[in-house]
């Protein structure tokens, strides 16, 4: 059987996705929140974003401003910190970082019989500087997040809630949608590193529009 296949040239490929994309989208998106829910189904293939993200009101101005004031962008894991575009969030003044593999962090966690990724957010509340979280794997460093921003001891700019799968993942977001804070919400069991990367350059590149 003859396999017809697309001619398109290397650098018109990302454009041609997004072309399909807005083609096959069964209704239209909020053109605010689009360039987002569109990334993530370009990441994943999965058109299922497009109803289950869940953007508050003022996630994309608190996101955008903490980004033009050059914010640190605090992920979970290592593969998340990777897929963000840090030469373009490097141009704002912006970092991304990751604690995952210090360490110290596991040393702690060992010590105290908790996660890595819980410790990893402890250590986010100590930084003097706008910050956005993203986690996109450990439903423990959601829920950890939530209790210090429930506290006060937490105060960040944005936060994107997209671990995946089954242990504590559902109950962890609905933790965070009960909070008053700027969110981005991969609902359900979906979610991942790359879905939290995703949200991350979305938004980065947003500010070049």
């Amino acid at each position: 059987m003859k396999v017809a296949l697309e001619r398109v040239a290397p650098m018109d490929i990302e454009a041609r996705s997004f072309e399909i994309i807005e083609s096959e989208l069964k209704h239209p998106l909020d053109p605010r929140t689009a360039p987002i829910v569109k990334r993530v189904i370009h990441t994943t293939a999965d058109f299922d974003y497009a109803d289950n993200l869940f953007i508050s009101e003022d996630a994309v101005d608190a996101a955008l401003q903490a980004l033009r004031e050059g914010t640190v962008i605090v992920t979970d894991t290592t593969m998340a910190m990777a897929g963000i575009n840090k030469g373009a969030l490097g141009r704002w003044g912006g970092e991304a970082r990751c604690f995952i593999a210090e360490p110290d962090v596991a040393a702690e966690a060992a010590r105290r019989g908790v996660t890595r990724s819980l410790v990893s957010m402890e250590r986010a509340a100590a930084i003097d500087r706008p910050l956005i979280l993203a986690i996109g794997n450990a439903p423990t460093a959601l829920i950890r997040a939530c209790e210090l921003i429930d506290g006060g001891r937490l105060c960040p700019r944005l936060v994107i809630g997209a671990p995946v799968g089954f242990v504590n993942v559902t109950a962890s977001k609905e933790l965070l949608m009960q909070t008053d804070v700027p969110q981005i919400v991969a609902r359900g069991r979906k979610g991942g590193s790359n879905v939290a990367a995703a949200i991350c350059n979305a938004l980065i590149y947003m500010l070049g529009r």
